[in-house]
């Protein structure tokens, strides 16, 4: 049985609404409103639901996010409810994917 604790990092284009109840997503967000923001990660855009507003008070347009949520099927596909969203402003994300890269060279994700 799968931990119901972990969050696998996933590619929004490949979150499967059927096996994926919980993913974490890395993206820049592109738009924000009252509680959503919408984050793409390059392969596709979701929106993301922040129930806390003083979350959404640390992120803002264009800023690297990390997201960790539940998944929510839709007619179009998917949003993603958040658990908690970390601000990587500032990460290095070309060492990032060389880390990444690495990772999945040794099976190590």
């Amino acid at each position: 049985m799968p931990n119901k604790n972990h969050y696998p990092l996933r590619k929004i284009v490949e979150i499967n609404p059927e096996t994926d109840f919980r993913v974490k997503i890395m993206g820049i967000v592109v738009d924000k409103k009252d509680d959503t923001i919408v984050v793409d990660d390059g392969t596709d855009k979701v929106k993301v639901f922040v129930d806390l507003p003083s979350i959404l008070d640390k992120v803002n347009v264009n800023h690297l996010v990390a997201v960790f949520g539940a998944t929510i099927p839709t007619d179009l596909g998917i949003d993603i409810k958040a658990n908690v969203i970390q601000n990587l402003t500032g990460l290095d994300i070309n060492l990032y994917k060389k880390v990444e890269e690495l990772y999945n060279k040794w099976g190590v994700n």
